[in-house]
């Protein structure tokens, strides 16, 4: 891999070279390629096996404040020509924007630390069927009430990404992400239920043991059997962790250049305002290791760093690329691309004392589609879960909606949990919040 980046940096600056002789002002390439298997078993038997190799180059030319794209998944020199000439072509019959263009040179990422982002797995194929069955057949055995499965999956990846401009900066770095997956089905009197559990990481050794996730899966869904309705209330609700990221998504949508300067946001103008309660912190580490968010520079090539986005509760900061940054007479943030790790400071409670200290209300642990109005900050979403009474689960709970208006949701965070989920880009324990709206019967 190490030398498959070498190579398509020659590629990059062949290609940069024959946007500059065409007749670009500026340009910026970048390619990506990768290598994966994935086995997907359903009830012992190879449901799909999939062998994945994967290459392409994206390419942006500007013209004096004119913009143009292409692609191509094929690297060759004519490939390469052709796809320059695309870009060029629609960059000369694009309308003018005074703020497209490469970021400044200054912003540019001057080092590159390393990460430790690359731990490519050498699993065979039938290394990965047979763990998917082992995961699978262990969560039948859990539970006598598993009765059927929506499959469970072994996949693992590993690639290299290269981004290139002509503000003389080239640079990439490798990365590896591995999954193992158990969805199952429960069944008794009362009905069925589906639910399941992943484990996702970098390095295939980092990854949960097939006995934890596939018991954690069976036992997830055993537990949903038996699923009420409940009435109309206002109650204080605890978004378990994997669900609460949500949460914080919708924050960074609404911090994002381009909501901002679409004037589309229910954060619009509110730097340097309470936005949370405030003992919530939130800040970016682009930078930890290992990390499934990390990155040492963004899709523009600038430079990723660790800073505080909400401090105290206070908003301290905006989600930039180099592009929202000029339309909002900003610098840029490094966050072309989205936000690189986000994480919400954690509370020292673990879930289970959370239930506790609500005493009554509702722990959400699943969510149904997305209801979120980023101009208002008006949220709805339909939502299952369990019941808590007298500081303990008391029932499954299932078809409601929860509602309530972000702006009153954020600042109403009574806690955060330290059962922090790491699965993703955002960082966050279980949250709870002082009351919500649930529609029920």
């Amino acid at each position: 891999m190490l030398d498959n980046q070498k190579n398509l940096e020659n590629i990059i600056n062949s290609v940069l070279s024959k946007s500059k002789k065409i007749g670009a002002t500026d340009a910026e390439v970048d390619i990506g390629t990768g290598i994966g298997i994935s086995a997907n078993v359903r009830k012992g038997k190879i449901d799909k096996l999939e062998y994945e190799r994967e290459k392409g180059l994206s390419i942006t030319i500007y013209i004096d404040g004119k913009k143009g794209s292409a692609s191509s998944s094929d690297l060759s020199e004519i490939a390469l020509q052709n796809t320059v000439e695309a870009a060029f072509s629609i960059a000369k019959h694009s309308s003018y924007d005074k703020h497209a263009g490469l970021v400044e040179k200054k912003f540019m990422a001057k080092n590159c630390p390393d990460l430790d982002l690359y731990h490519p797995s050498s699993i065979s194929a039938q290394e990965a069927i047979e763990l998917a069955i082992e995961c699978e057949k262990n969560a039948f055995a859990s539970d006598d009430r598993v009765s059927n499965s929506d499959g469970s999956i072994v996949s693992t990846y590993s690639g290299v990404n290269v981004y290139g401009n002509t503000n003389d900066f080239i640079n990439g770095w490798l990365w590896s992400n591995h999954v193992i997956d158990c969805t199952v089905i429960a069944e008794d009197r009362s009905g069925m239920q589906r639910d399941g559990w992943y484990s996702k990481a970098c390095d295939f050794k980092d990854l949960e043991s097939v006995k934890h996730i596939s018991k954690k899966a069976a036992k997830r869904t055993v537990s949903r059997l038996g699923a009420r309705k409940i009435g109309t209330s206002q109650i204080p609700v605890i978004f378990e962790a994997p669900v609460a990221s949500g949460l914080f998504s919708a924050f960074i949508t609404a911090i994002s250049g381009s909501s901002l300067y679409r004037r589309a946001s229910f954060l619009l103008d509110k730097k340097g305002e309470q936005v949370f309660a405030s003992h919530i912190n939130i800040s970016e580490n682009p930078h930890l290791k290992k990390a499934l968010g990390s990155a040492p520079f963004d899709n523009d090539g600038v430079a990723t760093k660790k800073r505080h986005l909400v401090k105290q509760g206070v908003l301290k900061d905006y989600v930039l690329s180099g592009y929202s940054a000029r339309k909002l007479g900003l610098e840029p943030t490094g966050n072309a691309g989205g936000v690189h790790n986000l994480i919400i400071e954690p509370g020292k409670s673990k879930l289970c004392e959370m239930i506790k200290d609500m005493n009554k209300g509702l722990l959400i642990t699943d969510m149904i589609g997305f209801g979120v109005n980023q101009i208002t900050g008006d949220y709805s979403r339909g939502a299952a879960g369990f019941w808590i009474e007298n500081g303990e689960i008391s029932y499954p709970v299932e078809e409601i909606t929860i509602a309530g208006n972000l702006i009153d949701m954020y600042k109403n965070i009574i806690c955060i949990g330290n059962d922090v989920d790491k699965r993703g880009n955002i960082l966050t324990g279980s949250v709870m919040i002082d009351k919500m709206v649930i529609a029920g019967k």
